[in-house]
Parts: structure tokens; sequence; C-alpha cells
């Protein structure tokens, strides 16, 4: 299907499946059993500026938005959910700088940012607060020298591996989540540590980490806009990245149904490749139906976003639960297809049905999501976009 992209888009597009296929493919299946962080790919994307794709030219990015941001995404997620999220990451973290922050604070991140020598990350979710994050505990104390952090943030990505921080915490515990602000903290600020590093189901390359601070002081510099305004930048961010998260499960999906036709069309049974029988053609094109069905959803929210759009929450719930029920499906169907090999770690379709379930869970759990889309329902006065 033709998706409009231009000239740039597709560049970028090609360009991360050339370093998915070269780069990704040959360690997938080890990154994955040694869970270790792949450092190697994300220099292989800083040295094509995929770190950039999405920050403007003046602070050293190629000028995109959040449609290539979820090219690169979809492109990195067909062969490795995990390597994807951990270049993902470092986006969400820097997000709310790019749209909240102050030109003295882009200057000083965004560049070392774009160009990949320092990863980002983002931190909103607590013990207490998952998907109310409104139940934030980490409090940010004003004091003469700055902001004093006392907290412990959970399952954060690129935790431990990233060098900037973005951390909601409460600057006024008695306004809850009308007195949560955003702040940027750097990984060897004093007082700032990392605990355990989590042992997951999939994405199991990418990296997991409880963030602690114990008396961290930081600059009142590095407050990101004004104070009581971190939950609706939270808000904001999520809205934003949740089609990257869409991105994702389409890359898996795409990766998955890509991995069923190969091994449908060589396997033999009664004589014949399975690919012949109706009934592994119609889960074959019920699954590419599907797949085609999330990518022009993800798409088509990306672009309301990079049009300017002041609304998208909706949008980007919906593009969000549809792409990942339908890469849990497809994920699922592919292991099936595959039968008894599907199960076993020597093909990609069991890593794939393992990295699926995340993208229902995280950026908002899909029932959340459903809540929310049925909220905008209500107050809307027409049903369609």
């Amino acid at each position: 299907m033709e998706y409009f992209l231009t000239e740039q888009q597709q560049v970028i597009r090609d360009l991360a499946r050339k370093i998915a296929e070269e780069k990704i493919k040959p360690l997938r299946a080890e990154l994955d059993e040694s869970e270790e962080f792949p450092w190697a790919i994300m220099k292989d994307l800083a040295d094509t500026d995929m770190f950039g794709v999405f920050i403007p030219k003046e602070y050293g990015g190629v000028g995109g938005g959040c449609l290539e941001l979820c090219l690169v995404m979809e492109e990195l997620s067909r062969l490795c959910s995990g390597v994807a999220v951990s270049y993902a990451a470092s986006a969400l973290g820097s997000l709310t700088l790019l749209e909240y922050g102050s030109d003295a604070q882009r200057q000083k991140y965004l560049p070392a940012i774009a160009s990949g020598q320092r990863l980002a990350a983002f931190a909103l979710t607590e013990e207490t607060a998952g998907s109310d994050a409104s139940a934030i505990k980490t409090t940010a104390i004003r004091e003469k020298e700055g902001y004093r952090l006392n907290g412990t943030k959970r399952f954060i990505t690129n935790g431990g591996e990233a060098e900037i921080y973005t951390i909601i915490a409460l600057t006024d515990k008695e306004k809850g989540a009308r007195g949560a602000s955003a702040f940027l903290v750097e990984k060897e600020t004093p007082g700032f540590s990392f605990g355990r590093k989590e042992k997951k189901m999939g994405i199991r390359t990418s990296a997991t980490r409880e963030l602690v601070f114990e008396d961290c002081l930081i600059p009142g510099e590095n407050l990101i806009g004004r104070e009581g305004m971190g939950f609706i930048m939270a808000l904001r961010l999520l809205d934003g990245s949740r089609p990257v998260i869409g991105a994702q499960a389409v890359g898996l999906a795409q990766g998955a149904l890509e991995a069923a036709v190969d091994y449908a069309r060589q396997r033999i049974q009664f004589g014949h490749p399975i690919i012949a029988l109706q009934a592994v053609q119609h889960m074959l094109a019920d699954m590419a139906t599907q797949v085609e069905a999330a990518r022009s959803l993800v798409y088509a929210t990306a672009r309301t976003i990079d049009s300017g759009a002041k609304n998208f929450g909706k949008e980007a719930a919906m593009a969000k639960v549809f792409a990942s029920d339908v890469a849990m499906r497809i994920t699922t169907d592919a292991v099936q297809i595959l039968g008894g090999v599907g199960y076993m770690r020597d093909y990609p379709v069991e890593k794939m049905m393992r990295d699926a379930k995340i993208t229902q869970i995280y950026e908002g759990t899909n029932q959340v999501l459903r809540n929310e889309i049925a909220a905008e329902l209500r107050k809307s006065k027409t049903i369609s976009g």
C-alpha cells in the first residue's frame, strides 16, 4: 500500500530497515538470552542520525516529527522490539524538554540527544502509581540551592543506561497531581542512584530499572516550565508517544507475519506446502489485513500530531490499543502456524509473542485507554473523527 511518504521519510524508513537487517537480526536472539543492553546497535543508530529524526534542525536534529519516529520504530521492531524500545525511550525522555523546555535547556541537552551521544529516559511510574499516575510520591522540595529530590521510580526504560532523565515529582504534596512538576536530572548527580534491574518476559535487551533519589539536589534551572505543570506535561507526552508504541506493535506484527508466510511456503504436509491449505491461507489473509489496518491508523494519528493539532488524545489511544491488540493476535497466530517449532527459541516468533505483550500494558494499559476513548465519545457531539 502507498502511504505517500516524502522522499526524506522513505530514506529514513529504508535506512532503519537496513540497520535492522544488518545489525539487529544477527544479534537479536543473543541479546534476548543475555539481556545485555544493545550499546553497539545504539551506536549504529547514532552514526546514521536516527536519534535526531524528530528533533528540529536548530538543535542538531533532522527536523522530522512523530511520523518519522514511528517509521524508525516500526522497522526496528520488525526484527527486535527490545532494541527498538531502547531507541524510542530516548525520545520519550526528551519530548517534554522539546515541547516545554526553555531555549537554554534545549541548547544544553538536545544536541547530545540528537547525535546519540547521550541517551534519555522518562520517569513517572512508581510502585503505587501506575495507571493512576496521579498517585506519585516522589518529592522535589524547593531550597535556596535548587530542588531536593526524594523517592523511587519503577519500571523505567533505559534506567541506568541513559544519562539524561525527565522526572515527574511533587513540588506541593498538598495539591496532589496539580502539585507535580517536571525536572531534568543528569546521571552523575549526587544522591541519584539505581535500584534493581528487572527480569522481564520480553524486550529483554532493554534496561528496565528503578531510579532512587536520596536527598538529590538539582539546580533550580533544571525545572521544565513552571511548577505544578508536571502532570499536564506527562499526559501530553503520553498522548504523543502512544502512536510510537503503536508503531512498535505494527513492526512486531509485520515481522511475525513475514515469518509465518515464509514458514508456510516451506513446510510440507500432506504432500503440499501448508500455505496451500485454505485454513492457513485464511489465517494469513486476516493477519495481513489487520497489520495494514493498524499501520494506517498509526500513520494517520502521527500525521495528525505533526499537523499541529491540539487535541489528539482519543486518536492516540485508539492507535495504541488497536495496534497492540493486533500485535498480540498476530504473534499468537504466527506461533500457531509454525506449530511445534514456533514454540521453540530457534524461531523468532516465540520471542515476538513475548515481546508483543508489553505493548498492551505500557504507555497506558489498553483497559485504561478504552476508558479514555469512551470518555471522549461521551463528551463528543460527533462520533466520527
